[in-house]
């Protein structure tokens, strides 16, 4: 007989031992009663074991190749022993004449300075704005790099970095700047390493010695000396925060470039400080009112172009060295600074019209001794030096053939044909082709005129003009040949004033210098000057008819825009062809000053002269430079007396006097080579 079905109690039939099923209760309302369903059963114990087996495994093998891959990065780590030995770099302290600091150059790194021995504001300055955690992480911060990636993501762009200060220490010191995976990888591990050699304090040393600031300079104390002219040691808290601001972007934050951004910065800085605890809030203010004096990379904007130049004079045995020298040198910074003022407001008041672009100033006493040099209108613009760069020197280049002629016997009161004048297939010409009919040979001079000068220079012959330019100390290479009378031969303009200094200081040629002395920091002389020039190289009479024709040349001549007022003044105008160079080099009894003005790509200028701007802006810097002095007469005027011009002989009068043609005879065997190799050059 069939069993029959049990009624339901409402009670779940649990087995004695058993577990009790799970139910899913019926959602309410629906009425439904509970419903078994019954666990899914558990897979083999084995294949669990198996699975367990394998990731250990594999495990195992991943932390063997990892331990193989570390091994390996580690074997390929630079030597760290000797980082906290200091190997100091060259440094240069470049004076004027008068003792003061005109630049300081090779400051790439300073004296090394431990962290502790610094003010404690100094790397805490560091510490809040580029690591906050420094002290508390092994290297690598993970904060950090979450908050740079979250801000990363947020912009879409690269705009903040997650470098802990070891990670930027290891990248300074091993690592190239590139911003890819691979490197950051290397610069991680690198960081890890260095925290397990180095204490905090020694990292925090590191980096403040090896960080760059810009401006060349990498280390705290360079940049203390750069940006402060004072020791990492003195700084004070502002100042503090300003290095502390530059290491983001260097170019940027540039202290002595943007002082407004970088005082932005430094307060940005200062913030950091106050959030992290390290200053208060009447500190933080009462630096952020204060803007400290930053020092100039050189005393003058433009000095930088006399620094150079001064570097390339030094001896190879100092360059080479790495002490920390001091050249003292014949700059006066007075006269710098008033010679970049006046080729700059020349330039600005009438170099468009001209469409001149650039100039160059050169200025020395007598002796040579360089008391300016400006090589551009902007050394920050253009560092290339144009004092020291060659140009035709056009007309300024004449004396050298009045010179010859007056040792190959003439007198500036002979007469001469100022007219066309024709040599071979070449017919050169006087400015806008106006002659003067028969003038004297001093007025020629005065005059500039093209057709004499030619005669002059065919009649000694251009060896003996080259000759006579090399003594006075023109080193460029020279053509001779007869368009060398119109200065188509390119000088530099501190070859040219120096050769001008001969005429000068009434015969003596010299070597236009810089240096005076090279010392060490403790006063042990390296180098010392000796010499006092190339010697006698023209005749007293020579010397002071030069003197008198180029005095002309300022009071009745071409340069009369250079005159001044209260003081004797010679000098010459200069242009090439073209209108592509001015010139105006002159002197007084106390300074030689050349000018050139003109286009670095060899541009034309609109009809620009040497007695236009560069005559002008000869007579701005020189009334400011003798300002104060008493007026002297020229040297060579003295001599004056003893060079009255030649009386035609007995046996002629004024009437047989040919003009151009002189009876004297050569004044030496010189004078009758350079004559023999004149004829000989007619000859073949």
């Amino acid at each position: 007989m069939a069993r029959k079905p049990k009624k339901p109690n409402g009670k779940l039939n649990v087995r004695p031992g058993g577990r009790r099923p799970k139910t899913v209760a019926a959602s309410e309302g629906e009425g439904r009663t509970s419903v078994r369903r019954t666990r899914t059963k558990k897979a083999p114990s084995h294949t669990r074991n198996m699975l367990r087996y394998s990731l250990i495994t594999a495990g195992a093998w991943v932390l063997l190749a990892g331990a193989v891959l570390m091994s390996h990065f580690i074997s390929q780590l630079p030597d760290t022993s000797n980082l906290l030995a200091y190997a100091p770099s060259q440094t240069i302290t470049i004076v004027d004449v008068k003792g003061r600091v005109v630049s300081r150059r090779g400051l790439v790194q300073g004296e090394f300075v431990r962290a502790q021995d610094l003010p404690v504001y100094v790397p805490n300055a560091f510490v809040a704005v580029e690591d906050r955690r420094f002290y508390s992480h092994f290297g690598i911060d993970p904060w950090g790099v979450v908050r740079a990636l979250f801000t990363d993501l947020s912009e879409g762009a690269y705009v903040q970095g997650g470098s802990t200060i070891t990670q930027q220490l290891a990248k300074n010191l091993f690592l190239k700047p590139e911003r890819t995976l691979e490197r950051k990888i290397e610069e991680a591990m690198l960081a890890l390493y260095l925290e397990s050699r180095y204490s905090k304090d020694e990292i925090l040393t590191l980096y403040l010695n090896h960080v760059y600031f810009g401006a060349g300079v990498y280390g705290i104390e360079a940049a203390s000396e750069r940006f402060f002219s004072k020791h990492a040691t003195n700084l004070s808290l502002t100042e503090a925060a300003i290095l502390a601001g530059v290491v983001k972007a260097p170019s940027r934050y540039n202290p002595a470039a943007f002082p407004d951004t970088a005082m932005d910065r430094a307060s940005v800085v200062l913030a950091a400080m106050q959030d992290a605890g390290f200053i208060g809030d009447d500190a933080r203010k009462d630096a952020d009112a204060t803007r400290p004096r930053i020092a100039r990379a050189s005393a003058t904007p433009g000095a930088g172009y006399f620094v150079d130049y001064v570097l390339s004079q030094l001896p190879d045995a100092i360059r080479n060295s790495n002490e920390h020298l001091v050249v003292e040198t014949t700059l006066d910074l007075d006269l710098q600074r008033e010679a970049e003022r006046a080729l700059v407001l020349g330039l600005l008041r009438d170099g468009p019209k001209l469409a001149a672009h650039q100039g160059a100033i050169v200025a020395m006493t007598p002796e040579g001794a360089i008391r300016a040099l400006v090589g551009g209108r902007s050394y920050d613009a253009s560092p290339f030096n144009r004092a020291v760069a060659e140009r035709q020197p056009g007309s300024a280049f004449k004396p050298f053939v009045f010179l010859a002629a007056l040792e190959h016997g003439h007198t500036p009161s002979d007469r001469f044909t100022d007219g066309p004048v024709t040599i071979g297939k070449w017919s050169p010409g006087n400015y806008e082709g106006k002659y003067e009919g028969n003038i004297s040979m001093a007025r020629a001079l005065a005059r500039s005129s093209n057709s004499v000068s030619v005669q002059l220079t065919q009649e000694a012959g251009p060896r003996a003009v080259v000759r006579t330019a090399r003594r006075l100390g023109i080193v460029s290479d020279l053509l001779a040949v007869p368009a060398l009378a119109l200065g188509t031969s390119e000088v530099t303009p501190v070859e040219l004033t120096g050769a001008y200094a001969a005429f000068a200081n009434a015969g003596n040629a010299v070597m236009p210098y810089v240096i005076v002395r090279i010392r060490t920091a403790s006063g042990e002389t390296r180098y010392r000057r000796s010499g006092s020039g190339m010697g006698r190289v023209m005749a007293d009479r020579e010397a002071a008819e030069m003197t008198a024709m180029l005095h002309d040349t300022v009071t009745t001549g071409t340069g009369r825009a250079a005159a001044l007022a209260d003081r004797p003044t010679a000098g010459k105008t200069g242009t090439s062809q073209g209108f592509r160079d001015a010139w105006f080099v002159g002197f007084t009894a106390d300074l030689v000053c050349g000018v050139w003005i003109g286009n670095d790509n060899g541009d034309p200028m609109i009809k620009a002269t040497g007695g236009g701007l560069p005559a002008r802006i000869f007579h701005t810097f020189m009334a400011d430079a003798h300002r104060g002095l008493p007026a002297r007469p020229l040297r060579a005027t003295v001599l004056v007396a003893q060079a009255a011009p030649t009386a035609p002989s007995a046996t002629a009068t004024s009437a047989d006097v040919v003009p151009g043609v002189s009876d004297a005879s050569p004044k030496s065997e010189e004078d009758l080579l350079d004559r023999v190799s004149h004829a000989l050059d007619k000859l073949f």
